[in-house]
């Protein structure tokens, strides 16, 4: 089969620099284009300059529609407008849509279930394959584990995030919630401040650290009567969710449309 020719949405952004440079050092993919918003300085720049892997003859552009017949997928780290307005695009190929964007509206994840029953689309509010599999863990131990335990998440980011608590956090939570079986709303606690009183048994906290370069670390704590357990994931490097995006992409070339998780990728839907 040839390469999986793919559209990086995003390409002046760091995580678009690090797809770029990813899909150059990775068996079975090739660049077929490179997307900004309107307007954005790096238009009409060299995808490859900009991605510090050299020359690429790919420039970045500001339309989608005319890289849509030479491409088999895009991979999307954007902003919620752009990825549902490209969910709507990729459809009339259709593409595999893998989106890594987060601070998703209820409304902007209906568009996307919406382009998802004409097109292939993976999403996943993180990328890294460590990442998917501590999700699994914690639905597991959720499940395991009674409201004897109280579950809070800390994560960390960098300093230029602009949504909290982070697609991380809401992953991991969401899967602790799936593993009490009880919805993640009615539960969720994401700001605690003044007299509170008491924690709730059952609820599933959220606290948001935002400083320097931090590229993520979530941590999710079952405390329990004299115990506590906690799973970690240090990312270290952009690159660990560009190698995520292209197995999804990889993974989902020639798949039925639906949408579909990393965990299905990763065969860790039951697990």
């Amino acid at each position: 089969m040839s390469d999986m020719r793919l559209i990086v949405a995003g390409a002046g952004g760091r995580m678009g620099r690090t797809l770029v440079a990813a899909i150059t050092v990775t068996p079975g993919v090739t660049l077929a284009g490179a997307l900004e918003a309107a307007g954005a300085p790096v238009i009409g720049q060299d995808s490859g300059v900009l991605a510090g892997i050299g020359h690429s003859g790919i420039p970045v552009g500001d339309k989608v529609e005319p890289l849509l017949s030479g491409a088999d997928g895009l991979i999307d780290f954007t902003v919620p407008a752009a990825t549902v307005a490209l969910a709507e695009a990729v459809t009339a190929r259709p593409l595999v849509h893998v989106i890594g964007t987060t601070g998703l509206s209820p409304q902007d994840e209906a568009a996307i279930a919406a382009a998802a029953r004409r097109a292939p689309v993976v999403k996943s509010g993180n990328m890294s394959l460590g990442v998917n599999l501590m999700t699994a863990l914690v639905r597991r131990m959720a499940r395991a584990l009674d409201a004897e335990f109280d579950i809070e998440i800390v994560e960390m980011h960098h300093n230029r995030k602009v949504d909290a608590p982070s697609g991380t956090a809401l992953m991991l939570g969401e899967a602790a919630a799936q593993g009490r079986g009880i919805a993640l709303a009615p539960h969720s606690v994401s700001a605690r401040s003044g007299h509170t009183g008491a924690r709730r048994k059952g609820d599933i906290g959220f606290a948001a650290l935002r400083r320097g370069t931090v590229v993520g670390d979530p941590r999710v704590i079952f405390a329990g009567p004299a115990e506590r357990l906690e799973l970690v994931h240090r990312a270290e490097d952009r690159m660990i969710f560009a190698r995520g995006a292209l197995t999804a992409a990889l993974w989902a070339r020639g798949r039925a449309p639906g949408l579909y998780s990393l965990a299905d990728v990763l065969g860790l839907r039951d697990f």
